[in-house]
């Protein structure tokens, strides 16, 4: 794979995760709103790691190993907060980030929606009773 090509693939999610880091390392991110400056913070964790999931199936192109790994970094950002001081870990944090993992990899999949390759189609028509049952058919006439 070319350099430009790696870079354009991989620089985006990396360069998010990034900003999740470095956002996971000010101590207090707090608006002083009482109970929206909480739901804005839970709404905002589940955007970012929206965007980061979106970006990792647009990286990687599998929709199971996009999630585990924006998962894997959403429990490894909480493991970051615990030694961050004004910050604490919260599984909690970490359900929320992962659904917005999730949820961003379903809407590359839609955003990136590909058709079914040749060889799929093949699979398919190997697989499918219709196929067999023409198949024995055709090649009986002996």
């Amino acid at each position: 794979m070319r350099l430009a090509r790696l870079l354009w693939i991989w620089a985006p999610p990396v360069l998010w995760a990034g900003l999740i880091f470095g956002l996971s390392s000010v101590p207090d991110l707090g608006t002083g709103l009482g109970t929206w400056d909480l739901v804005l913070r839970k709404i905002a964790h589940f955007c970012e790691y929206a965007i980061l999931g979106f970006l990792l199936y647009r990286a990687i192109g599998r929709d199971v190993l996009a999630a585990a790994a924006g998962i894997a970094y959403a429990g490894t950002d909480e493991l970051h907060q615990h030694f961050v001081a004004g910050r604490h870990a919260a599984f909690r944090d970490v359900a929320i980030d992962s659904a917005g993992v999730v949820v961003g990899v379903l809407l590359a999949r839609i955003v990136f929606r590909r058709p079914a390759s040749v060889e799929s189609e093949r699979w398919s028509e190997r697989t499918s009773p219709t196929a067999s049952s023409t198949r024995s058919s055709s090649g009986s006439t002996g």
